[in-house]
Order: C-alpha cells, then structure tokens, then sequence
C-alpha cells in the first residue's frame, strides 16, 4: 500500500495510526498473505477477531444507555440490525474500503473487493486496529460515527421483511411472494435479483450476494413503494 493510500484510507476515518504496520494488517486478507507466501498471523484475521469483542461491547453498551426501558431480547435484536454483516459491508461501502483491501489476484479477480463477507471482515479488523493503537476512546469514536448511525434505517433493513409482512396483513393487502427474477454469476459470487410481489404486482425490487439479501433489499424497496401509495 502506497503512502498516498495510506493517507487516503487514514483521512476517510478520521484517525492518523502511530503504529501504521496494525492498519496495513487490518487491510490485509488471508489470500494475499498466502500468495506471498507470508506467515498466517499477519493476515486481518487476529485484528478481526478482537475488533469483533470490541464492537460488542461498545455497542451494547451504547444501546444499554440509549434505550433504558428495553428488555434484554429486543437490545439483542437491535445490536444484530446494527453490527450484522450486512450493515457493517455497508459501513465499508461508504467508507470505499474494499479499494484499499489486499487481496490475492485470484481473489481480486472474483470481486473480492465487493464481497460483504470480505469488506465486513475488514471493519471489524479496522476496529480492532484502531482500538490497539489509539485505545477504547477512539475506537468508540470510530463505532459511533460510522456504525452506531441511522439506527432506525438500519433495523428497518434489517426487519424489512418482517415488518412488510406485518403491514400487509395489519392492513388486509394480499398475498406477499418473493420471486427470483435473476441469477448472474459464478457459483462462488453469485449476484441474485428478486421481485416482492403483492397479489401478481411487483412492488418493490432488490439485488445481493444471498437470495436472503435481495429479499430484504426487494422488501425494503416494497415499504417505500407502500408508504408512497398511502400518502
């Protein structure tokens, strides 16, 4: 990684590493590490592990303070919605992570670099980085500014099937279907497309790297075409 890169990835996160070898093995993937025939252990695996613990605690105890009257079962649900691999691979969209990820050709080349499981992996890596370099405080300053954010979109993502499902009988609307309209790729990065359907109209449309993915998307995109018609 170049000095231009390292100073590219250190200003999207607001955080300037004392030690820069933590934030070039945050960034760097077991397949690049085997390429170059490295020793595992400086793969982002470690840091991965560690940033996991550290994002559990920090956001459990943010939404513990932020939401007093809610029973242990619903902040569990909440923290899923908000630390799952679907949110954080969006944390890593926004912050454009995936360029800066060192991966082996093989893997480039499958579009690793766009991989949910791979870019999520990575944040949670850059977490555990920052927390080793820079202490507790600033990885909590990390999680709140660019995880801990859009609580509500995030759950209602999360929740988008559910919560389609439960406006489409709370309202008496038809019968809901997810159709697979799509399926593009290898077997190893496959990209699906489906269609929610409400009573053989198509009402909203989602595209991801699982079936289970694209539902929600189609299911969230289904909420918003709903809300719209009602206003």
């Amino acid at each position: 990684m170049s000095k231009d890169r390292i100073f590219e990835i250190q200003h999207k996160i607001d955080y300037e590493f004392k030690n820069i070898q933590l934030l070039y093995q945050a960034m760097a993937h077991s397949s690049y590490i085997n390429d170059h025939k490295m020793n595992k252990l400086n793969s982002n695996e470690r840091l991965e592990f560690l940033g996991d613990s550290v994002l559990e605690l920090i956001s459990s105890e943010f939404l513990y303070e932020q939401y007093p009257d809610k029973p242990e079962g619903e902040l569990t649900k909440l923290r899923a919605s908000l630390v799952s691999e679907g949110p954080l691979a969006q944390v890593a969209r926004q912050l454009c992570l995936g360029d800066y990820i060192l991966l082996s050709h093989g893997e480039e080349r499958m579009g690793g670099k766009n991989r949910d499981s791979i870019t999520s992996d990575a944040v949670e890596a850059l977490l555990g980085a920052i927390y080793l370099d820079g202490g507790i405080d600033e990885a909590r300053r990390f999680t709140y500014r660019f995880i801990l954010n859009d609580i509500e979109k995030k759950q209602l993502f999360y929740d988008s099937k559910t919560v389609l499902q439960e406006i489409i009988q709370k309202y008496h609307l038809g019968t809901l279907s997810y159709i697979l309209i799509r399926e593009e790729g290898p077997d190893h990065d496959k990209m699906y497309e489906v269609n929610a359907v409400l009573d053989g109209k198509v009402i909203g449309n989602g595209r991801g790297r699982t079936k289970k993915n694209a539902q929600q998307k189609a299911a969230y995109a289904a909420i918003s075409t709903i809300g719209k018609n009602e206003t």
